[in-house]
Order: structure tokens, then C-alpha cells, then sequence
């Protein structure tokens, strides 16, 4: 709900401040007053392009500002999370501002914004309805949500956008693994290039290291046979070796700790070196005995390691255990893109499926559709006349040619003005006043499920008068039963229900013509409403003020078929 708009150096109004309140306001004033200046500072926050022309002349800028109540607002309060913007104590402001060399420049909240987004958000406060640009109700998405909404279809229509979603990315998957399918035998065929090499080595794991160390062995075997022999006959086999040196002395110290009991543990050392030498010289004996020298052993652990190192290079490994992963990394691989059709057949048989439920869905939510577009038209048959319409509105739905997010068909409101006369799509609707009934019409009947809080109504009054322009004051004051609605009129009848009165007043100072802005209520307002009956000091004219400011006995609802 506006709160406030604020303006300042737009057009011929040097500064005002509107004041709204909840249920219906009315704006009046002279022809030419600048009543139409405040529907286009309006405009400006619901994001409409803006001219340097538009800033007060001596002014370097103009600014626009409205503040809203945006409490319970969950569809807003939504859209301004997506924007980074939070609200506190549930109010929310919008500014644009309009520099006399063109610039242009928005914020929400004190936040700086760009237009549109500005204009975005202005659009889920405010619905003004006498310049197309603005009007949600001309706009296909927002007719298709109302119907829905009206039809209790908002269900269903979410489940054919889910099961879209849901055929959409399965499209897409099956897409890529058709697209990757050449790519993926090229792979294919690299891989198990990749493991033909690994499998023709059949390496073993640590092969490359055990065939260093036996290469080793074999470049040295004669000199490690000759160390080792030597080892063997100075430690164990020589008539004056080691331990046969040991054994005497091994025997000595038996015999003096035989005499001397504190020398045990000498005698146990010496004879636990003994055993160990005679074990060290009997292996290395065993060793030197093992050792050959096999020249053609050699060269085939060289040739071995040749290969090895060549693949290892090729691939950028260090060892046979990564040439192993490798092979073992290419497998896997490769059983994932042999599985790969099975895959594109599982999706393909999961897109299927999918489809058919979207099919269901869809027809489901056409059913409804159509159960909902005739109820509406219904409704709009017993309201239309009422409000000076002799035309027919209808609600269309074109098939759409396939199943798409929003369903098989779109959805288009139409209104033939006159009998005999084709329906029009309500953006092809030419006369403004015209046009702003159908909505008035529309909003009465949709008050229930309309999301906008902030009503607007130029040119409402158009070509109107008497029972006519009482109907259209009795819909106005029922539709701001649940919105927010400023009306502009030069029709007493529709002033005289509103909950609030704002006068438009023009008046030259100091050779520059300004507006000024003003809420009227008590005698004030008695004097604009004979003023609009054409002699604000005539007697017959306040009389007839006063009684359009009675209360009036409650008019049957319009929203009622």
C-alpha cells in the first residue's frame, strides 16, 4: 500500500507530498490541474523511461519517492531477497531520480538500483490502469496467473511446470551424451590402448624396483662371491678363524667362571659372539655359494628395464605400481563409457515417462482452464453492463502447437467493445476510459485472488455520467474493500465514496505556475464536490454535495453474477 509519494521539480510541481490511505482515494482538481503529472510520477517508479524534459524548468533534477507498506507483502518481500534489499519496521521506498542533462539514477531502501529494477518491484505494489504500459492485466503472464488463480488451477499448472523441468533436463542429459558419444569412442579408444600396454608388459607390482636391486647384484656377482668367500673362510672355515680363535677363549671362561660365579655373564656374552660369528660365516658361505655370474640373466633384466622405463616416459609415471594405476584407472574409465548407452536408454525410457506425465498434467490443467474461462466470462456478463459496457469480454486459449511450462495453451483476455464487433486482446483496446472499466470490471470479480496491492484508475470516468458513474463508484468502493485504490476523476459521484480526498490544485507565484497538493475532508471537500457539479458556491450544488457525501444504502456486490 503507498503510504506517500513524494515529488519534487517534476514538471510544473515544485514540491508536494501525497498522502494515501487504505481502501479508495480519490485525486481531483481542475482540467490541466497536474493530476496527470502525479499518474506520471507514478509511472516513473513503476520504471517508464524519463526525459531531462520532465525536471521542473531552473531545476537541476527531479525526484520521485514512494513509500510503501509492504507488510505481509511475501511475494514483494521475496523479490527484494533476491535483490539483497531487507525491510524493516514492513516499509519500503522507492526513489528515482531524473537529471536535467538525462541522467538517470534509482534506489531501494537507500540502496542504489537500476530502473528496472525499480520498475520490477513498483509493479508488484502498483497496477495503473489508462496507459498500457503499465497495466499488469494487458500482460499474457499475468492473465494466465489470474485465470489460474481464479480456476483454483494453481496446483495443477505447478505440476506441469515441474514435470517441464523435469522432461526439460532429461532433454538435456540425453543431449549430452549424444553430443559426447563421438568424443567418448575416441576416448574409448586411448584407453584401452592405455591397458594393452600395461596388460603386454604384465608388469607386477614393484617390478621396476626389485629388477634394479637383482640388476645390481649380477653386475657385481663375481666381486660380491669373492667378499663374501673371504668373509666366510677368515670368520668360519680357515684352521685359525675367528671362531675357532673364540671357541678357545669361549672355553676358558667356562672354566673360570666355573671358579669365579660373578664371571657367568661374562662366559653367557662371549659365547652368545661365538654362535652368532659361526651363523654369520656358515651364511656367508652360503651366499658366495649362490652367487653366479650370469651374463644373459643380466641382459635380459636390462632389456626388461628398458621397456619399462620407455612406457613409463610415455605416460609421465615414475614407477611400474603407477603404470598399474594407470591400466587399472583406464578400466574404470572405459566401463563408464561403455556403459554409456545403457545409460542413454535408461533416460530416454525416463523422458518417456516424464512426458507422458506432462501430458496428463497438462490436460488436467486445460480441463480447468476451461472450466475457469467460462465461469469468468460469466461473471464478467452480469458486471460489464453495469459499468456502461454493452460489449463482451472472453478469455481465449490458443493452443499453444506443444506442451510448454505454462501448459498447452496460452492465455489471452478479449473484449469487443460493441455488439456484432470481433473480441480484441485488452492490449489493442484503444480508448483509455474504455479500457480502465474492462480492468475495473476484471478487479472486481478477481478481487479475491488480484496480488497487487496499489490500484490505480485514470481516464475511469470517460464518456460517463449519472446511474453509470454511480455504478462505477459503487465498484471502486468494493474493490477497495481488499486493495489499496487511487482514483483520477472529474466525476463527483465516484469523489464523494472515497475513503480519502486529494484536491490538484494549479496557481501561478511570482509569474511561475505551480501545483499544489492538498487532502481535503469536512468543508472542503463539500466545496470541490459542488465545485465538480459545476457552482462550488451555489446552494443546489453543496445541498447535492452533502447528500453524495451521505452514506448510501449498500449496493449490491458487483462480483456476484
Amino acid at each position: 500500500m503507498i503510504i506517500e509519494l513524494r515529488i519534487r521539480n517534476l514538471a510544473v510541481i515544485e514540491r508536494a507530498s501525497v498522502t494515501l490511505g487504505a481502501g479508495l482515494n480519490a485525486l481531483t482538481g481542475e482540467t490541466g490541474a497536474g493530476k496527470s503529472i502525479i499518474v506520471g510520477a507514478l509511472s516513473l517508479l513503476l520504471g517508464e523511461r524519463a526525459s531531462a524534459a520532465v525536471v521542473r524548468p531552473g531545476a537541476d533534477k527531479a525526484t520521485v519517492e514512494g513509500v510503501f507498506d509492504v507488510s505481509g507483502n511475501e511475494r514483494l518481500i521475496a523479490a527484494l531477497d533476491e535483490q539483497g534489499v531487507g525491510v524493516e519496521d514492513g516499509l519500503l521506498i522507492l526513489r528515482r531520480e531524473v537529471a536535467a542533462e538525462g541522467r538517470n539514477r534509482a534506489w531501494v531502501n537507500g540502496l542504489a538500483a537500476t530502473a528496472s529494477v525499480v520498475g520490477g518491484l513498483g509493479r508488484l505494489l502498483v497496477d495503473l490502469h489508462g496507459q498500457h504500459e503499465h497495466q499488469s492485466l494487458i500482460r499474457p503472464a499475468e492473465q494466465r496467473a489470474i485465470l489460474d488463480a481464479f480456476g483454483d488451477a494453481q496446483p495443477a499448472a505447478a505440476r506441469v511446470a515441474a514435470a517441464y523441468e523435469e522432461c526439460a533436463g532429461l532433454k538435456g542429459h540425453i543431449a549430452d551424451l549424444a553430443s559426447a558419444s563421438a568424443a567418448a569412442e575416441e576416448r574409448a579408444t586411448e584407453l584401452r590402448g592405455r591397458v594393452t600396454d600395461v596388460q603386454e608388459l604384465d608388469i607386477e607390482a614393484g617390478e621396476d624396483a626389485a629388477l634394479e636391486a637383482e640388476g645390481r647384484l649380477l653386475e657385481h656377482s663375481e666381486e660380491l662371491a669373492a667378499l663374501a668367500a673371504g668373509a666366510h673362510e677368515a670368520l668360519y672355515e680357515a684352521e685359525d678363524s675367528i671362531v675357532v680363535r673364540l671357541d678357545a677363549q669361549r672355553r676358558a671362561l667356562a672354566r673360570l667362571q666355573a671358579f669365579d660365579p660373578e664371571r657367568t655373564e661374562d662366559a653367557r656374552a662371549l659365547e652368545t659372539v661365538y654362535f652368532e660369528l659361526q651363523e654369520l660365516g656358515r651364511r656367508l658361505g652360503d651366499y658366495a655359494t649362490r652367487l653366479e655370474h650370469d651374463p644373459q640373466r643380466l641382459e635380459d633384466i636390462r632389456t626388461r628395464r628398458d621397456l619399462l622405463f620407455r612406457l613409463k616416459r610415455r605416460y609421465g609415471v615414475a614407477s611400474s605400481d603407477d603404470l598399474l594405476e594407470i591400466a587399472r584407472a583406464a578400466r574404470e574409465e572405459l566401463a563408464g563409457i561403455e556403459n554409456s548407452g545403457l545409460r542413454r536408454q535408461q533416460a530416454e525410457r525416463a523422458l518417456a515417462d516424464a512426458q507422458d506425465g506432462l501430458d496428463e498434467a497438462a490436460k488436467e490443467l486445460t480441463r480447468l482452464r476451461r472450466d475457469a474461462s467460462r465461469a469468468l466470462e460469466a461473471k464478467l456478463r452480469s458486471v460489464l453492463p453495469a459499468l456502461g459496457l454493452a460489449g463482451r469480454f472472453g478469455v481465449d486459449l490458443p493452443d499453444a502447437g506443444e506442451v510448454t511450462r505454462s501448459g498447452a495453451e496460452s492465455v489471452e483476455f478479449a473484449f469487443a467493445p460493441n455488439a456484432g464487433f470481433d473480441a480484441r486482446p485488452l492490449s489493442r483496446i484503444a480508448s483509455g476510459g474504455e479500457l480502465s472499466r474492462v480492468m475495473l470490471a476484471l478487479k472486481t470479480v478477481l478481487a479475491a485472488v488480484d496480488r497487487v496491492p496499489t490500484l490505480v484508475f485514470d481516464e475511469i470516468d470517460a464518456g460517463v455520467g449519472g446511474e453509470v458513474a454511480v455504478r462505477i463508484a459503487d465498484a471502486l468502493h468494493d474493490v477497495g474493500r481488499r486493495h489499496q485504490v487511487l482514483v483520477i476523476t472529474h466525476l463527483p459521484q465516484i469523489a464523494a465514496r472515497a475513503d480519502h480526498h486529494v484536491w490538484v490544485e494549479k496557481e501561478v507565484h511570482e509569474g511561475t505556475t505551480l501545483t499544489r497538493v492538498e487532502a481535503l475532508d469536512g468543508q472542503g471537500r463539500l466545496e470541490e464536490l459542488a465545485r465538480m457539479l459545476g457552482d462550488s458556491s451555489g446552494e443546489a450544488a453543496r445541498r447535492h454535495a452533502a447528500d453524495l457525501l451521505s452514506p448510501p444504502a449498500p449496493p449490491p456486490s458487483l462480483s456476484t453474477p
